[in-house]
């Protein structure tokens, strides 16, 4: 298990964007097998779904239905509404991939800013309550939190 940057979301961190700044509005791709080595990398594994608010559906470049995050304090940022999704094909989760609110197909980049990590239901860089989806199936993110290291 290891949280993966993307080169795109490295760089807008060491310049002038945040973290939540840069993942605003985006949306996280939840998949079958294992993560890339890269998030740089293209992605591999079945998609299960797509985490966006309120399990609305959503467009690359607009700002409906993304994810946000609320203010951040002590270093520290984390989700604010209702994270959830529902199952668009059968199969046990993975891995995730969390994308900038931008156009995304999930090909190699190094420009778009990205995060993949693991999928579990306890000790993963993601958790959710059941990693088998089903079709159809509600499944929400009940804890979502960044804190950037002090060192």
């Amino acid at each position: 298990m290891t949280v993966r940057l993307s080169t795109g979301l490295r760089t807008l961190l060491a310049g002038s964007t945040g973290f939540a700044a840069a993942l605003e509005k985006g949306v996280i791709e939840i998949y079958t097998g294992a993560q890339p080595a890269s998030a740089d990398a293209a992605v591999t594994g079945t998609l299960l779904g797509t985490v966006t608010l309120n399990s609305g559906a959503f467009t690359p470049g607009s700002p409906t239905n993304g994810l946000t995050f609320a203010a951040a304090a002590a270093g520290v940022v984390s989700k604010t509404g209702v994270w959830s999704f529902n199952g668009i094909a059968a199969g046990t989760a993975g891995w995730f991939r969390f994308k900038g609110n931008a156009v995304d197909t999930g090909a190699l980049s190094t420009t778009l800013p990205r995060m993949d990590g693991s999928v579990a239901t306890s000790g993963g860089d993601l958790n959710l309550s059941n990693i088998t989806i089903a079709v159809a199936a509600p499944n929400t993110i009940d804890d979502f939190t960044w804190t950037q290291p002090a060192q």
